[in-house]
Parts: C-alpha cells; sequence; structure tokens
C-alpha cells in the first residue's frame, strides 16, 4: 500500500480505488505498528486530533462525538434498562465513554485485540475516553473477538460491534461474517439489541458492505433497522445497523426518548436528542433503493 503521507505536511486518507483526501496536518503526534494494525496520530487545523488506523482516518477530534453518539444511543435509549452491555473494539474508549452515561448500566465488557492501540489511546485522546477505562464497572479483555464470541456463556442486554472497517488482510475481517453473526446471537439476551457501524452508505459505492450486513443481520433477527449520519471527517454518510429479537427503535415517541434522556441523567450531549433519533431512521428513497438491491 502506499505512503499516506504527500509530502512532510500532508496526508492522504484513501477514500476508494477513486477518490483520495488530502488533509494538512500541523504535527505528528505519534506513528506506531502495532502486532494488528499501523497507527498515526495527527493534529491538524481543521478536525483537531485525527486518528489513522491502517491509512484511513477513524476517528476525529472535531466530529467524533457525532459517530459515538448516534452508535450508542439509539440501541441504549431503545433498550427499556440495558445493565449488561458487551463493546467489541472501540480502542479509543469513546464508545465507553457514552455507555457509561446511563445510569442503567452495572457491567460493561470491552473486546479490543490490540492492546498497544488501546494503551497509545490512554496517552494520546484524553479529549475521546475521559477517564472511561478506570470506570469501576469495566472490563477490558485483550483477545480476539470472535474467540470471545466462541468462548462466552454471558448474555448482553447490548452488544455494539465498534470495529474498524474490513479491509482486505485487516484483523477485522471474519467480523463481518455469517458466522460472527451466529456467535452473536448466542451472546445476547432474549430482548438485547445488537448495534454495528455499517461502513460507508454512499449508494454508488461498489463495496455495498452496508448492504451486506444488513442482509445478514436480517436473516438471523426479526427486527432489523438501518439508520445514517453524515460524518465530516469521513466525508461520507455512514450507515449504522440495530438488530434484536423484540424491540424497535422507530416505535419509540419523542417523548418517550426524552423522558428515558431525563430518567438516566443525560443532558449533554452534542449531537443525540430525542429528535435526532427518529430523523436518524428516515431513510431517504434513493438510499432505501441501495438497500434493497433495486
Amino acid at each position: 500500500m502506499k505512503s499516506p503521507f504527500l509530502s512532510k505536511n500532508w496526508f492522504i486518507d484513501r477514500d476508494s480505488d477513486f477518490r483520495s483526501v488530502y488533509n494538512r496536518f500541523e504535527k505528528r503526534v505519534c506513528s506506531k505498528k502495532t502486532r494488528f494494525q499501523e497507527v498515526d496520530i495527527f493534529d491538524t487545523r481543521n478536525l483537531g486530533r485525527v486518528v489513522m488506523l491502517d491509512k484511513k482516518i477513524q476517528s476525529a477530534e472535531s466530529d467524533e462525538f457525532i459517530y459515538h453518539e448516534a452508535l450508542v444511543h439509539p440501541a441504549m435509549i431503545t433498550h427499556p434498562n440495558p445493565r449488561n452491555v458487551l463493546i467489541l473494539g472501540g480502542g479509543e474508549g469513546a464508545t465507553l465513554r457514552e455507555v457509561l452515561r446511563h445510569e442503567t448500566v452495572k457491567k460493561v465488557v470491552m473486546v479490543d485485540i490490540d492492546r498497544e492501540f488501546v494503551d497509545l489511546c490512554k496517552k494520546y485522546l484524553k479529549k475521546w475516553h475521559r477517564g472511561s477505562f478506570r470506570d469501576r464497572r469495566v472490563d477490558i479483555l485483550f483477545i480476539d473477538a470472535m474467540k470471545y464470541m466462541e468462548d462466552t456463556r454471558y448474555n448482553f442486554d447490548i452488544i455494539i460491534g465498534d470495529i474498524s472497517d474490513p479491509v482486505e488482510e485487516g484483523p477485522a475481517l471474519k467480523i463481518y461474517t455469517k458466522e460472527f453473526y451466529n456467535l452473536l446471537k448466542s451472546a445476547l439476551a432474549p430482548n438485547g439489541i445488537f448495534v454495528t457501524h455499517a461502513t460507508e452508505v454512499n449508494y454508488a459505492t461498489y463495496k455495498k458492505t452496508a448492504k451486506k450486513i444488513l442482509e445478514m443481520l436480517n436473516a438471523r433477527f426479526p427486527l432489523v433497522k438501518f439508520y445514517f449520519e453524515y460524518i465530516p471527517s469521513f466525508i461520507s454518510l455512514w450507515g449504522f445497523t440495530m438488530a434484536s429479537y423484540k424491540y424497535n427503535p422507530e416505535k419509540l415517541s419523542v417523548r418517550t426518548v426524552g423522558k428515558r434522556l431525563r430518567e438516566r441523567g443525560i443532558d449533554n450531549l452534542l449531537f443525540y436528542n430525542a429528535e435526532t433519533q427518529k430523523r436518524m431512521f428516515t431513510i431517504p428513497a434513493c438510499l432505501m433503493r441501495f438497500l434493497n438491491g433495486t
């Protein structure tokens, strides 16, 4: 793979074979090859601090709250009493940060394969995790997510997939498979909810990863709902998919969402609120055709 550096003050986020985005950085904070992936952290003027994994922007200080609040809160609020939560991936600690806002939560297990990356995040991404790794409710396990799912006998109210995109030869590739989603069903409580980010949802893209995830979950759960949001640092619409045996996020009224946020002591979010929940699940016709394969 080509170097992500155009010159000493620019890095390239290669979106696909057809598009690359150039970003100027003011400081290279960290560059390290861990056992599993390449990690680069930059300070930029327009995005703030930026994390790249395998030469792709993973998270940016300027808008990480959009991604993480969109990933976590719709599922957490849809469940009336989420107590036990499993996070797969989420090395920056921001997914963990958002889960812990819910006062109903008693236990969180976070499974991430890359201890070196998490240690870098603890050191350099304090604005992301805000000390969430130290919360007494949290257990962090540095093992392969597939292996954990094969061995666990625990049932979770919420399972959150925050693993990096399924790039070729990357550590996340086997997570986006039928075998993984079969294991996931066994680890989910009967009234549980699974939510995952579903990568880019540009309906013209040739990858169609979001559509494949939706199809695999539809084959295994009676209630599967797709939603999306625009993430500026990704320069893309970004998809999320929620699956459940029981709970439908589209059935929640604005009043119910607001009530649950207040009851759980959540009043300082930057992106998510009761109106946002309703809007994110409103899918335009062009995107619906893409997801339906028409």
